[in-house]
Order: structure tokens, then sequence, then C-alpha cells
């Protein structure tokens, strides 16, 4: 049975709009533990595909792509472009302009 915290996030991750990101520390925090930003690259991994969770949308705290270069980076910036995000000269996405403001 998931926990609380893991119900929490799954509910907020699946509600991320198209076009915006949010980061794995906004996640967590909301989900009820400011210090559970790895818990949620955690969740992601295990469960992205069982719960349908738009996995893309989810960032680090830099507006950057976590994963690497030859390791899901490409698909998901391709991903993200695709939805209308931009990303500057150093591979930044503007979370004022893209950021998403959870409000579940």
């Amino acid at each position: 049975m998931p926990s609380e915290f893991s119900l929490k996030a799954i509910k907020i991750m699946k509600n991320i709009p198209g076009g915006k990101v949010v980061t794995y520390g906004q996640v967590a925090t909301y989900a009820g533990n400011n210090r559970g930003a790895r818990q949620i690259v955690r969740l992601l991994n295990s469960s992205w595909e069982k719960e349908q969770l738009p996995w893309h949308r989810v960032i680090n705290s830099k507006g950057k792509i976590s994963l690497t270069p030859g390791d899901g980076y490409e698909l998901q910036k391709m991903l993200l472009e695709n939805e209308g995000i931009q990303f500057d000269e150093n591979d930044l996405i503007d979370l004022s302009r893209f950021g998403w403001n959870i409000n579940i």
C-alpha cells in the first residue's frame, strides 16, 4: 500500500498540465515533505508507467533536466519542446514562465 505522501505526490503529478513543469522539490513539498525530492525521483522511476505519470514534466530546481545525454535526456527535452516549453542557450527552462503553480 502506497504511503499518504506517495498518493499525494502521484495526484499532483497526474495533474501537471501540458506546457508546464514542476520541480521534484515542489512536488515533495506539496505532498507533505519539503525534504522529499529524492523520494519523488524514486517514485517516478518505479511508478511512472503504472500510474501513467507525465514524468517528463518534472525537472530539477535549477530548471534543468536531470537525466543525462544518452540516458533519456533527449527524449525528455523533445517531449517538453513538443508541448511548447522553451530552453535557453544553457538548456535551462524559465520556471517563472513555464513553472506550474500547484494548487490542488
